[in-house]
């Protein structure tokens, strides 16, 4: 299957993301910081990511805004406690594509990552 990038300082929603995903037949990468995890997407081979917004060293909005204008073919999903209309448009608007808030349902995160991943042909 996909080879997805999580990145969120939470050291347990990373390992439910993890779990989740990776029972659905994904494979995962964690990072707990911004700048670390945009490091790794510019060095892996991901085929989507899931970034929180509010991380240590540099910002979900931040790697976001960097991803999308260095790699626009990735989709990334925010996973946030952000819930304004604000962010979510500065999101979507920025390139994710898609925005799920705090706190969520592990198994319609899986479903939403798989959809995603079926419409830009990363997985069958």
């Amino acid at each position: 299957m996909a080879h997805i990038l999580v990145a969120d300082d939470d050291d347990l929603l990373g390992e439910l993301v993890r779990f989740k995903l990776e029972a659905a037949g994904h494979h995962v990468t964690i990072k707990q910081d911004g700048a670390s995890a945009l490091r790794e997407a510019r060095g892996g081979d991901y085929d989507l990511m899931v970034l929180d917004a509010m991380m240590p060293v540099m910002s979900g909005p931040d790697v976001l805004r960097a991803l999308a204008a260095e790699q626009p073919e990735m989709p990334i999903v925010m996973l946030t406690s952000r819930k304004a209309q604000a962010d979510v448009l500065a999101a979507l608007t920025a390139g994710a594509r898609d925005y799920l808030t705090k706190p969520f349902i592990p198994d319609e995160l899986v479903v939403r990552v798989n959809a995603i991943l079926k419409t830009v042909g990363r997985v069958q």
